[in-house]
């Protein structure tokens, strides 16, 4: 048993002050709205001197951080990604890919199936989001253009069939050729269909989301937004995805790719309940600025990392971000206008809802899986919980 005590404890509609939370086996047993002493329990307590006590982050779009990426394709990376990212209060995460050789994808799933067996201190992986390679050329952004390609059932069936268990996520541009017919396999695997670096139009985003597609991947980044076509204006992925409510929307909080009108913006129109927030984040999260990769080492593309995020070394785009996930809740809160409640849920309970495994973790809630995290005024993480066992401490 653990009990932690004298916190403010974060619940989907109220801060419970002076609470404490009672954990066994992994699992939140009880909750109650009163201090307790360590004279009056048994095993293991811990005073949270009135800090957060918040559910774990959970963050589904990451690629790495601590000077790796996922895809280096390696135990060592995939670890040190996971151990980074729970410093800051991301006790679960989706590994995310870029755009690559068939090959060296084939080979990530099986370092990926490998290195479950071996996560013990870090942030949980929850299944893999494939980022590409099905994207608009145009859109991009940072992706390697060698590596874009039109969805092919030759390609991804095989795919489905032998690794669809590991695939939480499949990020495409549902305009493409066979992306429609792509989306009902995916859809059918049980796996989070979400629309990304598309020059999808309003009439193309109605089908698409018939046909499963559910999640606007980083809105505002590699999306179309209004276009004119032989003179008429036509509502591009942005507009839709805004207006759509069969679409959430993800979104990098870190200030610097959405400013502050636009995180206002998204929140006014989408709501507390269709926003998650991510990080995004690149092998730099977590280091010092200066020259990066992103992607793998052996054919990432140099980056450079100033004023907050990457950045390509011609300045045409954004190369991913350097966010942690305290910085997101942060941002929200500092620049969005929201509240602390709302600005964890949408690093929480949103998320969880999306992958379907809510009733297991995203909220403080008896019964479910104790991923905590104890945090100051500040957002700054004093400590972080995966299924009770203690993962990080600050100094």
């Amino acid at each position: 048993m653990l009990t932690i005590t004298n916190a403010k404890i974060i619940t989907s509609d109220r801060i419970i002050e002076n609470g404490t939370v009672w954990i066994a086996d992994g699992k939140i047993v009880d909750i109650a709205e009163r201090l307790v002493s360590e004279d009056d329990i048994t095993g293991d307590w811990l005073d949270a001197k009135g800090l957060f006590l918040s559910p774990g982050f959970i963050d589904i779009h990451v690629h790495g951080g601590g000077g790796a990426d996922f895809m280096d394709n390696t135990i060592d990376a995939f670890l040190r990604v996971a151990q980074t990212h729970v410093r800051y209060g991301t006790t679960a995460m989706l590994p995310t890919t870029l755009t690559s050789e068939p090959e060296e994808l084939m080979a990530l799933f099986d370092t990926y199936a490998q290195v479950l067996r071996h996560n013990e201190r870090g942030s949980r992986f929850l299944g893999l989001h494939l980022e590409g390679p099905y994207f608009a050329m145009n859109q991009r952004g940072a992706q390697d253009p060698r590596f874009i390609r039109n969805p092919s059932p030759e390609e991804y069936i095989p795919i489905l069939e032998r690794y669809g268990h590991l695939i939480a996520r499949w990020s495409a541009a549902p305009e493409l050729p066979g992306a429609l017919d792509f989306g009902l396999k995916v859809r059918d695997h049980g796996i989070l269909l979400a629309l990304a670096h598309t020059d999808a139009i309003y009439e193309e985003i109605l089908p698409a989301v018939e046909h499963g597609y559910r999640l606007a991947t980083h809105l505002y980044s590699g999306m179309s937004g209004m276009t004119r076509r032989n003179a008429y204006r036509y509502a591009g992925t942005i507009e839709s995805s805004l207006l759509l409510d069969a679409i959430d929307v993800e979104i990098i909080a870190d200030g610097v790719h959405l400013p502050e009108p636009f995180l206002k913006l998204i929140h006014k129109i989408k709501g507390k309940d269709k926003i998650i927030l991510i990080t995004d984040a690149m092998r730099a999260a977590g280091m010092p600025e200066g020259k990066s990769i992103l992607g793998s080492l052996k054919s990432g593309v140099e980056v450079i990392v100033e004023d907050g995020v990457a950045k390509l070394p011609d300045y045409s785009s954004f190369a991913g971000s350097v966010a942690t996930a305290d910085r997101l809740i942060r941002t929200m809160i500092d620049l969005a206008g929201t509240d602390l409640i709302t600005a964890v849920q949408m690093m929480t309970l949103n998320p969880a809802k999306l992958l379907g495994c809510a009733d297991r973790i995203g909220s403080i809630a008896i019964g479910k899986d104790a991923d905590i995290v104890l945090f100051d005024d500040n957002i700054n993480v004093h400590f972080t919980f995966i299924s009770g066992e203690l993962c990080y401490q600050s100094n």
